[in-house]
């Protein structure tokens, strides 16, 4: 399971005491979340899964997959959202970063931006956090226009996609602006939010990859 130190530069102290009450209830959080009993431990298994992959793929330079669900990139540091407690990949970028790696990089290829992800490290110019997804829709953000402020203006990389697009039109997305944007960063890791609805045979969105 993800430690307190692993969840606490994410996540605020309130917040996670909170979620700690719900261990062994069934508790709504929001409209979208909530937890049955079991939630809170399984959702640390979660994110302490992500953090162990991030850091197995770093140390023997080699690709990892853990498999868990969601991506968690909606969880904000403070609240709950769209079936996310914990922000896995976010806990995972900022634990790379706790041990040394100097600069992460994030490509979130859900269907819906990842709200949670891109405010964990909005002012950060160490993450580089990359989103394509489909525009307008869930949670409302993402616009080309968020790019980062403060020092970390400029590490956020929106990709706001129409409705309906294809393959075509991602690969050219990821070819003209994905691609060069890692490649100038210059990451010692990077980092998939690997959601999946958008996918053409997803029921809820509208993409058709």
């Amino acid at each position: 399971p993800a430690t307190g130190e692993e969840l606490s530069p994410i996540h605020t102290g309130a917040y996670l005491e909170m979620l700690r009450k719900t261990a062994g209830r069934a508790v709504m959080l929001d409209p979208d979340t909530f937890t049955s009993p079991e939630s809170y431990e399984i959702a640390l298994l979660a994110t302490g899964a992500a953090v162990d992959a991030a850091q197995e793929a770093y140390d023997a330079r080699t690709a990892t997959v853990p498999l868990l669900r969601p991506p968690a990139h909606h969880a904000e540091a403070d609240r709950a959202m769209a079936f996310c407690l914990f922000n896995n990949v976010a806990v995972a970028a900022a634990a790379l970063r706790a041990k040394g790696v100097e600069r992460v990089a994030i490509v979130d290829i859900d269907v819906h931006h990842g709200n949670g992800t891109q405010n964990s490290f909005y002012e950060n110019p160490t993450v580089l956090y990359i989103s394509s997804h489909q525009f307008p829709y869930y949670p409302g953000t993402g616009a080309a226009d968020e790019i980062g402020s403060g020092a970390g203006r400029g590490a956020t990389l929106n990709i706001p996609l129409a409705a309906g697009a294809t393959d075509d039109v991602y690969l050219r997305a990821y070819e003209s602006q994905v691609i060069p944007a890692i490649d100038a960063f210059r990451p010692d890791m990077i980092l998939v939010s690997a959601g999946y609805d958008a996918h053409e045979r997803d029921p809820l969105a509208g993409m058709r990859v």
